[in-house]
């Protein structure tokens, strides 16, 4: 069970052809999606009594696809699909002789250049969204995000179809969420990033991230209380989080450097474009247990991907660098806004992959 079955799921109560149930969720003419970043089902577990609304509902996990990153999982919540096949494989990724970022849909490592229009969100991701399909078959569909969000690369290539509502806090978002399902036939997708924000500064499990935990949860439970009776009030998440342990720095280990091209991702999995077949052996024998070091064809091969189409193949690049434990893959001087950071996520341990899927009928 994916991330990538949610939606389709939910849209199946709304009778849109082709949406099935694959999870076996209740059926509802009002539905309101509340995805809180960073939530992992892990954490909310350990942290259960500082959430008692989230935790009072059945406990229930999902995978949320590799890599285990806000970007990736967005797109399968909006497309129905994993990234192998919608081909958002990670926070950055190399298109051509471009590496995008694909949260900021910039040049990574510089997000003034703006590459929306090298790099055509709808064409990068040209797949329908379950948005789409829902919005033709009459369902009054809406997604309510940060207001930076509205007319973003990443709000273009995943989440069309749907009508935007720009959100400046808590208090709209609840207000927005509530709103969008008045009528029959109404879906409505909000997002919320802050849980995640404070879990990279501080560490999940901080005191900042507890007291975060307890705001979402709120809002949580403010949503719920506004909703019409008969609406069924779905919570998930995109990832979960670690925090970092070992930091290996790729800018200054020269040994790293050699055969690799381009290097992208983020410090919790990394793809390598390589021009030597050395960099497997080379990668391998330095990083040893700290990290899952495997070819584009293996790791399509184990799955991590899900079914890969044409389009994810070459932007999963040669070489495929999945941290374990609490390691990570650092660059100090190309990516120096990783370098303080606590919390993590991306790569395929359950603290990553795990979240939740909480569901409130009210």
């Amino acid at each position: 069970m994916t991330i990538a079955e949610v939606v389709p799921s939910l849209l199946s109560g709304l009778d849109v052809p082709g949406a099935d149930n694959t999870l076996g969720l209740p059926a509802a003419r009002r539905v309101v999606l509340l995805l809180v970043d960073g939530l992992g089902h892990e954490l909310l577990r350990a942290h259960a009594a500082h959430a008692p609304f989230l935790a009072g509902l059945v406990p229930r996990d999902i995978d949320a696809g590799f890599p285990s990153s806000t970007a990736t999982s967005l797109a399968s919540i909006g497309t129905g699909l994993l990234s192998g096949e919608h081909g958002i494989v990670g926070y950055t990724f190399a298109i051509g002789d471009e590496v995008l970022n694909s949260l900021s849909w910039s040049r990574a490592g510089d997000h003034r250049h703006d590459l929306r229009k090298a790099l055509v969100p709808e064409v990068v991701q040209p797949h329908p969204t379950v948005f789409e399909r829902a919005a033709a078959a009459g369902v009054a569909v809406s997604a309510v995000a940060p207001m930076a969000h509205r007319g973003s690369g990443l709000t273009r290539a995943v989440l069309r179809g749907s009508w935007f509502r720009g959100a400046a806090g808590f208090g709209d978002l609840a207000l927005g969420a509530a709103a969008a399902v008045r009528q029959d036939r109404s879906f409505c997708y909000a997002y919320h990033p802050d849980l995640d924000t404070i879990g990279h500064l501080y560490g999940p499990g901080s005191p900042e991230w507890v007291l975060q935990l307890e705001f979402v949860d709120e809002l949580a439970a403010r949503i719920a209380a506004r909703l019409p009776s008969g609406t069924l009030f779905v919570v998930t998440a995109d990832h979960g989080m670690i925090t970092a342990g070992d930091r290996v720095d790729f800018d200054t280990e020269p040994q790293l450097w050699q055969g690799v091209r381009v290097i992208a991702g983020e410090p919790r999995v990394r793809y390598l474009h390589t021009s030597t077949g050395e960099v497997l052996d080379v990668w391998r024998e330095l990083l040893g247990p700290r990290a899952d070091v495997l070819s584009r064809e293996e790791a399509v091969a184990e799955g991590w991907f899900g079914p890969v189409g044409p389009l994810a193949t070459d932007r999963i690049g040669d070489v495929v660098v999945a941290m374990k434990d609490s390691a990570v893959v650092l660059r100090s001087q190309a990516e120096p806004s990783w370098n303080a950071m606590k919390g993590f996520h991306g790569s395929r341990t359950r603290d990553e992959l795990a979240i939740p899927l909480l569901v409130h009928m009210t």
